[in-house]
C-alpha cells in the first residue's frame, strides 16, 4: 500500500507501474479504455467501481481475464462504500457523472450525482490518503451558445445565453466539481488534476453524449441504407477527442508532476457536422447524399456561436500530453468495432 505520510517526500507524480487505481464509474467508454491502458502499463491493481445505472458489464468484458482487474458494485452517493473502495489506492479516476441528456430528464438527480457524488469521492480520497485524484471535467465549463467562439483556453469565461438548461446545469456542475477538488487541495492537501474533455467518441461508444450522437446516429442510418441527416447547413463546429487519447491523458495526469490545475483535452482539430457526416458515410463504404434537416426542438442540442476549438496547448506543457488520433482514423476504428461486434 502506498500512503503519503508526514515524513514522506512531497511529489505530485505517481508511477503507473505497481500502483493501485480505482476508477469510479469505470464500466464505461472512458473507464474501460483507461483500465486497459493502466493494466498494460503495469498497474498492480485496477478496481472498477460502478452502480451499473449507466455503466455496462459488456464495456469491460474484454478485460475480465486479467487477475489484476476487480469490479465493485457501489454508488457514489454512498460515502461508506467509497471509503471502503479507496482504501489502499494510490490513484483515483472519478468518471461517475450524469451528462446533459440525463440532466434534461432529471436535473435534480444529475446535480446530486455530479456534485454530492464528487464531494463523496473527494472525502473518501482524503480519509484514505489517496496520492492523486484525476477529475474528468468538460469543455461544458465554457458553456454553450452565442458567446462560445474562437480558441477556448483554460481562462475562458462561462457562457449561458441561449443554451438549453440541461447543458448549463451540466457545465455548472463540472465547474463546482473542479472547485471542490481545489478546495480539498488547499485545505487538506489532496493532489488532483482536472481534465476538461471535449466530446469523446470511439470503440464501445454509447448513446448518452448529445454531440457524439452525430457520429453514432449517422452510422446507424447509413448502414440501414438511409440518407444521413445534417442539421442546418452543416457548418456547426464540433471538437471531438478519441477515447484512446483520453485514456492516455488520464494516465499522464497521474504520472505528471502536476497538481491543482485544470487543462483542456481535445482532438487534433475541430470538425463541422457536414464533415462528420461525409466521413462516416465514406468510411462505411456508402454513396449517400446527406439530407439537410431542421433541428428537432424536443431534443437537447449543444451548440456554439460559431467556429471554435478547445485549445490543448496547456495539457502539453503541464502533463506532457497531446492527441494522436485524428477524426478519420478515430471514426474508422469506431466503425470497425461496431461492424465486428454487431453493435
Amino acid at each position: 500500500m502506498s500512503k503519503r505520510t508526514a515524513h514522506s517526500p512531497r511529489t505530485h507524480a505517481l508511477s503507473v507501474r505497481d500502483s493501485r487505481f480505482l476508477i469510479v464509474g469505470g464500466a464505461s467508454l472512458v473507464g474501460s479504455a483507461t483500465a486497459e491502458l493502466l493494466l498494460a502499463e503495469g498497474a498492480a491493481e485496477v478496481v472498477i467501481l460502478d452502480n451499473f445505472f449507466q455503466g455496462s458489464a459488456e464495456a469491460i468484458k474484454h478485460l475480465t481475464g486479467d487477475a489484476r482487474l476487480k469490479t465493485v458494485t457501489a454508488d457514489v452517493m454512498r460515502l461508506p462504500q467509497l471509503i471502503a473502495a479507496t482504501s489502499g489506492m494510490d490513484g483515483v479516476l472519478h468518471l461517475a457523472a450524469l451528462m446533459s441528456l440525463t440532466m434534461d430528464r432529471d436535473p435534480w438527480m444529475g446535480l446530486d450525482v455530479n456534485i454530492r457524488g464528487t464531494q463523496n469521492v473527494i472525502e473518501a480520497c482524503c480519509i484514505n490518503g489517496v496520492r492523486k485524484l484525476v477529475f474528468p471535467s468538460s469543455n461544458a465549463v465554457y458553456g454553450y451558445g452565442p458567446g462560445v467562439v474562437g480558441d477556448l483556453v483554460e481562462t475562458s469565461p462561462f457562457h449561458s445565453t441561449g443554451a438549453p438548461p440541461a447543458a448549463i446545469l451540466y457545465g455548472a456542475s463540472k465547474i463546482i466539481g473542479e472547485q471542490l477538488c481545489r478546495d480539498a487541495h488547499l485545505k487538506r492537501g489532496l493532489d488532483y488534476v482536472a481534465l476538461r474533455y471535449s466530446t469523446i467518441y470511439g470503440e464501445r461508444q454509447h448513446y448518452r453524449a448529445a454531440n457524439a450522437l452525430y457520429i453514432i446516429e449517422t452510422h446507424d442510418r447509413v448502414r440501414r441504407g438511409e440518407r444521413p441527416r445534417v442539421i442546418g447547413d452543416g457548418s456547426e463546429t464540433k471538437h471531438f477527442v478519441h477515447v484512446s487519447d483520453v485514456a492516455r491523458a488520464n494516465a499522464a495526469a497521474f504520472t505528471a508532476n502536476a497538481t491543482n490545475v485544470a487543462v483542456n483535452i481535445s482532438g487534433p482539430k475541430p470538425v463541422t457536422t457536414l464533415e462528420i457526416v461525409r466521413l462516416v458515410t465514406e468510411l462505411s463504404g456508402r454513396d449517400l447524399i446527406p439530407e439537410h434537416v431542421e433541428p428537432d426542438p424536443s431534443k437537447v442540442r449543444l451548440t456554439s456561436g460559431g467556429a471554435w476549438a478547445l485549445d490543448h496547448t496547456l495539457a502539453g506543457q503541464t502533463i506532457g500530453w497531446r492527441p494522436q488520433v485524428d477524426m478519420r482514423e478515430g471514426i474508422r476504428r469506431l466503425i470497425a468495432w461496431r461492424e465486428a461486434t454487431g453493435n
